[in-house]
């Protein structure tokens, strides 16, 4: 493992920032690595992402947390949830376990509210060296943008917006 860990932001308004996430977690995973992934907002639902994600237990930790999208349920429990959230995450951050942490939409943590910039930024600072963290979410700031060491926008030039999720596409 590197002795500085990299951290790579994949932003913008786009679809793909968590499926690009899951190509570098299996990327890390085909490695050898131990591989963490985290979601917040996102909701507890069937994915085919968390069932083949079954398959990897004990190399591969796959969780939802919070309370799912924003929209549902009373806003309290959403900050609350997301704070106890970020604070679970941060733990296992820390842990010395894992290789790679996904945060994936950690950027709506902070665009809501419910963490700080400062507290994303302690978290990427204080990282165990050598891990290599992957963070998603639109919106990113400039601050986030400048601290990351890879920086990808994802931006929508083509999305039917008009239809129903597609089970294989978007979950």
């Amino acid at each position: 493992m590197a002795e500085k860990g990299t951290v790579i932001l994949l932003t913008g308004d786009g679809k793909g920032k968590t499926t690009s996430a899951l190509g570098q977690l299996f990327r890390a995973l085909g490695n050898g690595w131990k591989v963490c992934f985290l979601q917040f907002i996102k909701g507890e639902w069937p994915t085919g992402e968390k069932t083949l994600a079954e398959k990897f237990a004990g190399r591969l930790l796959f969780k939802s947390l919070g309370k799912g999208f924003t929209w549902e349920g009373e806003p309290g429990e959403h900050i609350r949830a997301n704070r106890e959230a970020f604070e679970y995450a941060r733990e296992e951050v820390n842990s010395g376990k894992w290789d790679l942490v996904v945060l994936d939409e950690l950027t709506y943590l902070v665009h809501y509210e419910m963490i700080t910039e400062q507290d994303v930024l302690d978290l990427i600072q204080g990282r165990p060296p050598g891990l290599h963290l992957v963070i998603t979410g639109r919106g990113a700031g400039q601050w986030l943008i400048d601290e990351c060491d890879i920086v990808s926008e994802i931006l929508p030039l083509k999305y039917p917006r008009d239809r129903e999720a597609v089970k294989g596409i978007e979950y």
